[in-house]
């Protein structure tokens, strides 16, 4: 129990302790005037604070529950990349040309790696390549598109010259519209933050708020006021800062998705079907973050 009570691993503390701080020394010196000057204080009811705040949980708990679908639905596309390709290994065994699979499939990989780069503002194209076959007309404009291009185009040359059917090319085409559809569904998550002024009203109003909770707390209370200023403004800005980074979930903060280790899972899976070893060791947590 004190364990959870105390951890700072994880958890939002460090990246609002500052504003926390200031708040409850705000409080502290509002205490200490109202102490000797009582008489520069007008009385101030805690009832439209009380009103303010619950309105401001209830709009707090709508913008945090959209950061958390965000969050989630990238979670869920990036589960469906890999569904998408294991499948892709099970329905490439019809390829009789070995070195021509094993060239699709760590393109796979080098798909898993650039789209992981793309969606953190990196160089697709370093991590990429590795995977690729010398001479891949792969293009730095978008090369996750570039990568499923040129495996499509390799599939379809098999179903031309009769190396496999046209239903098995069907389903091949599908796992890449598959792949497709989840660079499109990450890409939009990224470029489509929540609206702007939703977020900045939000932003405002909590800080007008915890600014001016000490002026209500501090006659009635008198010095409990900074610790109940201090919880309340670490309640309201630790939400803050949960959605803001819920709101984007494929950086490299503390509780952003774990992406480097789901792109490791599909280099394992990819590497063990074509009997590499030994595989690379799947990514553990590091101080309990997996990143």
């Amino acid at each position: 129990m004190l364990r959870v009570l105390f951890t700072l691993k994880g958890s939002i503390v460090q990246r609002i302790a500052l504003r926390c701080l200031a708040v409850t020394l705000l409080a502290a010196l509002i205490v200490l005037i109202e102490r000797h000057y009582p008489a520069l204080f007008y009385p101030v009811s805690a009832t439209p604070f009380t009103l303010l705040g619950l309105s401001l949980s209830i709009f707090m708990s709508f913008r945090n529950n959209a950061c958390y679908d965000r969050w989630w639905e990238g979670r869920k596309a990036w589960g469906r990349m890999i569904i998408e390709v294991r499948s892709f290994v099970r329905e490439s065994v019809a390829i009789e040309d070995q070195q021509l699979r094993a060239q699709m499939l760590r393109g796979l990989c080098g798909f898993a790696h650039a789209l992981n780069a793309r969606l953190r503002n990196e160089d697709e194209l370093p991590l990429a390549r590795t995977w690729l076959a010398e001479g891949a007309p792969i293009t730095a404009h978008n090369v996750c598109d570039g990568i499923l291009r040129d495996i499509g185009a390799q599939c379809s040359r098999l179903a031309k010259d009769g190396a496999i059917s046209e239903f098995r090319y069907t389903l091949l085409e599908q796992r890449l519209a598959g792949l497709s559809d989840v660079q499109a569904t990450c890409e939009r998550i990224k470029g489509t933050p929540l609206p702007f002024p939703y977020t900045l009203l939000l932003h405002r109003t909590i800080y007008i708020f915890c600014l001016l909770l000490p002026f209500a707390l501090a006659e009635p209370l008198g010095w409990l006021a900074p610790l109940f200023t201090t919880i309340v403004s670490y309640t309201f800005f630790g939400l803050d800062a949960i959605g803001n980074e819920l709101e984007d979930p494929f950086g490299r903060d503390e509780n952003d998705l774990p992406t480097d280790a789901l792109v490791r899972t599909i280099e394992r899976d990819v590497l063990s079907a074509l009997g590499h070893e030994p595989l690379p060791p799947a990514l553990v947590p590091v101080d309990h973050v997996l990143s």
